[in-house]
């Protein structure tokens, strides 16, 4: 079955080159395949497109299109040249988490994800590497949320599920986040709300003063022979033996 792929700009396919002088042997119907095509890609708009069509030998085709990179929608999203060269510190823009869901919609195909929630969730995650917040908070911030259930209602409202389980260990990495993002009292009242977590981080934190603590007390003969030098003192030699 033969096989032509083309870079085209999206919504703007012709019966000029590259598709027409590459279909035009094949003897299929130009035409409708330009316009599937431009009806496929019109949410790319501006931007170039992928696109496979396979000819089976009674001239039926199909049509397969990529799609941008997850970067590239976001950043048309928001009419962006480029991303922020310091996403921890220097934000660009801010996307809604319906734009979000509009990106995640267009890239779902081509993302591990296997609900539209997660799809949603990658696009978030891809926003946190790029400077770019949600409802004018850190990415970072909103991922957090979503776990913990404070988007509930949005994914309840598209037909997802809305609470999650979580782990300890995500539980702990949660409260690490917050440690960074948050004042020290909005972190205390986060680890009140799970005092399981703040029970875990207290017995690691005396552990680790523990172990401070006895890497810095000396052995108790060196200690007095150091006070025994610091006063003059001679060190007591062994009896020989006679």
């Amino acid at each position: 079955m033969p096989e032509i792929s083309v870079l085209i700009e999206a919504g703007k396919a012709t019966a000029a080159a590259p598709l027409g002088p590459a279909l035009g042997p094949l003897g299929v119907n130009i035409g409708d395949i330009v316009n599937q095509i431009n009806e496929k890609t019109k949410d790319y708009a501006g931007m170039k497109v992928p696109v496979k069509i396979s000819v089976d030998s009674n001239k039926n085709f199909e049509i397969s299109i990529g799609s941008p990179p997850t970067s590239a929608l976001i950043k048309k999203e928001l009419g962006l040249d480029k991303a922020s060269d310091n996403p921890k510190t220097t934000f660009v823009g801010s996307l809604t988490m319906d734009q979000v869901k509009k990106v995640a919609d267009m890239k779902i195909d081509n993302l591990v994800a296997y609900s539209e929630k997660s799809a949603m969730k990658e696009v978030i995650g891809t926003c946190n590497s790029m400077g770019i917040q949600i409802d004018d908070k850190p990415a970072k911030k909103v991922q957090r949320e979503i776990r913990h259930g404070e988007y509930s209602s949005y994914f309840e409202k598209i037909g997802e599920k809305g609470t999650e389980e979580l782990t300890e260990e995500e539980l702990k990495k949660d409260a690490l986040d917050v440690e960074e993002e948050r004042s020290e009292a909005e972190k205390q009242k986060y680890l009140d709300e799970h005092p399981e977590l703040r029970k875990e981080l207290e017995a690691e934190e005396q552990a680790e003063k523990a172990e401070e603590a006895k890497e810095e007390k000396p052995e108790a003969g060196k200690e007095e022979k150091s006070e025994e030098k610091a006063e003059g003192k001679p060190e007591s030699k062994p009896e020989e033996s006679k």
